[in-house]
C-alpha cells in the first residue's frame, strides 16, 4: 500500500468515527490469528499518551493496521525515534502521522509552568519551542501550541538520519501532521 492510500483509509475511518458509523475492521478472532505470523501495518501513528486519543478507535482500524507510538505531548526522543525507525525499516510502513490533540495536558502544563517535578521537564523542554512559535498567533494559545508542536515533530522526523530522512528523500515515506478535535472527533490535517 502506498502512503496516499494509507492516509485515505485513515481519514475515511475518522469520518466513520465522527458519524458514529464505525465498521470495526480487522477486530475479529480470524484477524488475531492471521497476524500471529507477522505484522504489516500500513501507517505509524505518533500520538499523545492521553487516554482520550486511541488511534485505532479514532481512525476505525483494527489489529495489525497501525503501529502506534505514544508519548505525552507526542514528542520525539531516542526511544520514540527508534520505535518509528523499527516500523519503517522492518515493516516497510509508507506513512507516519504525527497526531496532536485538543485539550492536551502536556501542552497545558508547558504553558502554565516553568519548573517541573521528576522527568516531566524532559517532555516540557521538547514542547517549549512550540510554545515560542505559537505566541502571538491569532486564536487559542493551547490549540496553536499543540499544532506547532505537531509541525515541529513532523519536521524533525523528515530530517532524522539515517533511516527516516533517506526514505523520505527517496519518496518512499510520507510524514504528515494531524490535529484531533476532542469536541467532535474530527482529525484535521495540518502539516
Amino acid at each position: 500500500m502506498n502512503a496516499e492510500k494509507a492516509l485515505q483509509i485513515l481519514l475515511q475511518g475518522n469520518e466513520r468515527f465522527v458519524k458514529n458509523e464505525m465498521t470495526h475492521p480487522n477486530q475479529s478472532e480470524d484477524r488475531r490469528v492471521e497476524v500471529t505470523s507477522g505484522q504489516h501495518p500500513f501507517a505509524i501513528v505518533l500520538t499523545c499518551s492521553d487516554s482520550r486519543t486511541p488511534p485505532e478507535i479514532i481512525f476505525d482500524r483494527g489489529i495489525g493496521d497501525l503501529f502506534v507510538v505514544r508519548t505525552a505531548g507526542n514528542i520525539t526522543g531516542e526511544v520514540t525515534m527508534g520505535s518509528i525507525e523499527l516500523a519503517v525499516e522492518e515493516c516497510n510502513v509508507p506513512l507516519i502521522v504525527v497526531l496532536g490533540h485538543q485539550y492536551c495536558g502536556a501542552i497545558k502544563l508547558a504553558l502554565s509552568q516553568t519548573e517541573y517535578s521528576g522527568h516531566m521537564g524532559t517532555i516540557m523542554n521538547r514542547i517549549k519551542p512550540a510554545v515560542l512559535k505559537a505566541q502571538g498567533l491569532p486564536g487559542n494559545l493551547q490549540d496553536n501550541t499543540a499544532k506547532e508542536n505537531v509541525k515541529i515533530v513532523v519536521d524533525l522526523l523528515k530530517i532524522s538520519r539515517p533511516i527516516l530522512s533517506k526514505r523520505f528523500d527517496e519518496g518512499k515515506l510520507k510524514i504528515v501532521g494531524g490535529y484531533y478535535w476532542l469536541d467532535d472527533g474530527r482529525v484535521e490535517m495540518i502539516a
